[in-house]
């Protein structure tokens, strides 16, 4: 059996999620983030996020420092590069013990 204390932990917890998905632009750079890429490639830089978006380079830097904030995307550097790329399986194990918790507590 959920407590409330567990229930406002899962949900505070969850705080930086949902934050991050609840912006318009955000949601537009994990859109191209998810899109397909050229063979061998594994994330984009800033450059070509700005290509697919009708976004500022620092714009899109700060909302790409909320995204890896919130443990959905991750960056690697190559070169003089910094590639971000999608990594949400944290993201929906968190989730997934909010929607775990919430059904428990309604019982």
């Amino acid at each position: 059996m959920t407590t409330p204390q567990e229930l406002q932990e899962a949900f505070h917890q969850c705080m930086p999620l949902f934050i991050a998905l609840g912006d318009e632009v955000r949601l537009t750079i994990i859109e191209a983030l998810a899109s397909p890429q050229p063979l061998g490639q594994h994330g984009l830089n800033v450059n070509q996020i700005t290509e697919k978006t009708s976004l500022s380079r620092p714009a899109i830097s700060h909302h790409l420092k909320i995204l890896k904030e919130a443990g959905l995307v991750s960056v690697r550097q190559k070169g003089t590069s910094n590639y971000y790329y999608l990594t949400i399986a944290d993201s929906t194990r968190v989730l997934m013990n909010l929607g775990f918790r919430l059904q428990e507590f309604i019982k």
